[in-house]
């Protein structure tokens, strides 16, 4: 039975090789758009209220060849009810299929030329819609409109260049709130929303090249300001296989530093699903020669007290074996961390067969206490089985089980095949867990509802001034300045960078000022729910020209733009004009020390304690105005006089 080649902590770039590993990601990223993409709702508002509710049944249609798509006839064996629950500000009848499409939103297509642009893809010169075929209800059409803006891409990484194989433009899906059972409920709030989608070529070796990769498309698309950021408006896909494998796409991934691990354990699988085949090759399993025994057993199960079958069985339930002829030992050989092969049965009994209780298999190579081997031996003679053989026991009405035994022979037979091409989820411990069939060229057929759109070479044209220069050149430029390396990649990777650069040239401010209030005052400040995005360039040109003269602002700003963010009708310069401090001149120092000496800094002893403590107050009026160094210079005049007088 196989073994995982190392533990993740210990594996190298060499063992990936040896795997023959090549990957490569899809990046969806929701594009900052007032509008949806083919109609006139409010993009990016979101609410848990709902005026109303649509119940919907999804079914297969034929694609241009006359075939079905494998991943839509797995969706139709699900029976689901799809429930929507829909707003009635959010969404129209477009969304329902009860309105053919707008025109495509020309804000959303000019910012994915542009991003495609920033990305160096070849740019198509005519929009064609397609659709795309959805069967898990995501999509209350049961298809996704989408096309392509631009091909044969790419981005630098470590001396190479990595491949873009497109850009697509399409509308987002909906969140899905619950799926349990035959039942599926959305909210369509998120439906329509404009959404990129990149995809680069599978030439990425290792799952820390995947993450670097990853990142460099984020900077990218944020460093033009005009992506949605926040939970659920970027989502990763990575796409896995090793030699002798196939592609495996890894759905949802919801966190960048969450890519090393899943790989891993996704190639790890691959490796031991390939195993599994060549031992039952050994063992002389083909298609040929696969056997299989089902039998109601639910007679056998009566006394039990295993709870999982007793409730079933209570609540009038059936239950089946199936025989899996000479497979013993496999469904308890390892596949991931923590799963065994009979978990990928399971996954599929949930998904399909719609069998969600957990557990919903029970097997003969559990090593858990369930069933008494009185029982289990009935079970054995019922269905003929011999020391060889594997069981698996399945519980649920007539419909699901049914549907469960032959979800269960199928993935056992596909066990001699190897690796089937599959959708899998992420999952938050790194594993990952069957989702859906891996979706083929059958689901995409032309639009006809709406016609081909020119892309002038005009258009183009100017878009391309809109472009803002590639964080791989600002780095260089950022590094040249001085930015400290912690730095370089949130500046660079952000819309302000431009504003930095030029507060930088023209106001001779600190860097770490700049940096402070640009990016880590900003955000806190949209933390507590400040409209920040009325804090225009002109507004940080003043506060920092300000500053240039009155540097005491700086430790001042802080308060300063609180107060204009809580004000948002007063003007920034008189909010500005309080926060000046009157000027503090040389020849005021000795009334300023005098004031400070108190009777509680007198009874300090140690001279260099007092004379620190007396700093900290003085340079609190005298900062911005007066040089440290001078105030210290007239500080021991002071003392020294005090002491002459003595």
């Amino acid at each position: 039975m196989p073994e995982f080649i190392k533990p993740f902590a210990e594996i190298t770039p060499h063992d990936y090789e040896m795997l023959g590993l090549k990957a490569g990601i899809e990046i969806h990223q929701q594009l900052m758009t007032e509008k949806k993409l083919f109609c006139r709702c409010p993009a990016g508002r979101y609410s848990d209220e709902y005026d109303a509710e649509i119940l919907r049944h999804m079914r297969p249609t034929l694609s241009e060849l006359g075939e079905y798509d494998g991943t839509a006839l797995m969706e139709f064996k699900t029976k689901k009810e799809i429930i929507y629950r829909i707003n009635r500000e959010t969404v129209c009848t477009y969304e329902m299929d009860d309105t053919p499409p707008f025109e495509i939103n020309q804000e959303a297509l000019e910012i994915a030329f542009e991003i495609a642009m920033l990305m160096n893809y070849k740019l198509v010169n005519e929009i064609h819609i397609s659709r795309k075929q959805y069967l898990d209800g995501s999509i209350p059409t049961g298809f996704q409109r989408t096309t392509i803006v631009g091909v044969d891409g790419w981005i630098p990484y470590k001396g190479r260049k990595i491949g873009l194989i497109q850009l697509g433009l399409e509308e987002d899906a909906c969140r899905e709130i619950s799926d349990i059972g035959h039942q599926r409920i959305y909210k369509t709030d998120r439906l329509g929303t404009p959404l990129i989608e990149t995809v680069t070529e599978p030439v990425l070796k290792t799952p820390q090249e995947v993450a670097d990769v990853a990142n460099i498309i984020r900077w990218l698309v944020r460093s033009t300001g005009k992506v949605r950021t926040g939970i659920g408006a970027a989502r990763q896909d990575v796409n896995v296989s090793i030699t002798g494998g196939t592609r495996i796409e890894i759905k949802g991934v919801p966190r960048i530093p969450l890519i090393p691990l899943l790989i891993y354990n996704e190639a790890m699988r691959q490796y031991s699903l390939l195993q599994i085949r060549e031992e039952l090759k050994r063992r002389g399993i083909t298609e040929k020669t696969f056997k299989t025994n089902v039998k109601d057993v639910t007679h056998l199960m009566s006394k039990t007290s295993w709870a999982p079958i007793a409730w079933a069985i209570k609540h009038g339930e059936k239950v089946f074996c199936v025989n899996l002829k000479g497979y013993l030992g496999i469904l308890s050989a390892p596949t991931q961390p923590g799963k065994v092969f009979s978990k990928e049965i399971a996954d599929r009994v949930r998904v399909i067969a719609c069998l969600t209780r957990i557990p919903n298999i029970l097997t003969s190579e559990s090593a858990e206490e369930t069933i008494s081997s009185f029982v289990w031996n009935r079970v054995r003679w019922t269905v003929e089985a011999n020391s060889r053989d594997a069981l698996i026991l399945v519980w649920g009405n007539d419909q699901d089980v049914n549907t469960a035994v032959k979800e269960i022979i199928i993935r056992a037979k596909e066990a001699m095949i190897g690796i089937p091409s599959e959708t899998r989820q992420a999952l938050a411990d790194g594993t990952n867990g069957f989702e859906r069939i891996l979706p083929g060229p059958e689901r995409m057929y032309p639009d006809t509802d709406l016609p081909p759109l020119e892309i002038t070479s005009e258009r183009i044209e100017e878009l391309s001034h809109r472009v803002p220069e590639p964080i791989w050149e600002r780095e260089e430029k950022y590094r040249q300045m001085g930015v400290p390396n912690h730095l370089i990649i949130p500046i660079a990777s952000s819309p302000r960078s431009k504003l930095f650069e030029m507060l930088v040239e023209n106001t001779n401010a600190p860097l770490s000022w700049i940096y402070r209030f640009l990016f880590e005052n900003v955000i806190a400040w949209r933390r507590k729910g400040l409209p920040v995005d009325q804090l225009d360039d002109a507004i940080w040109e003043t506060f920092f020209a300000s500053a240039k003269d009155y540097p005491a602002l700086l430790e001042k700003g802080d308060k300063l733009f609180e107060d204009f963010l809580k004000n948002p009708s007063a003007s920034f310069e008189a909010i500005l004009q309080q926060y000046i401090p009157p000027r503090v001149r040389e020849s005021n120092l000795p009334e300023i020390i005098s004031k400070a000496m108190t009777d509680k800094i007198r009874a300090i002893n140690t001279p260099e304690k007092r004379h620190r403590f007396l700093m900290g107050i003085i340079m609190e009026k005298c900062r911005g105005h007066i040089p440290a160094k001078r105030v210290g210079r007239q500080l021991r005049q002071f003392f020294h006089n005090q002491k002459g007088k003595k």
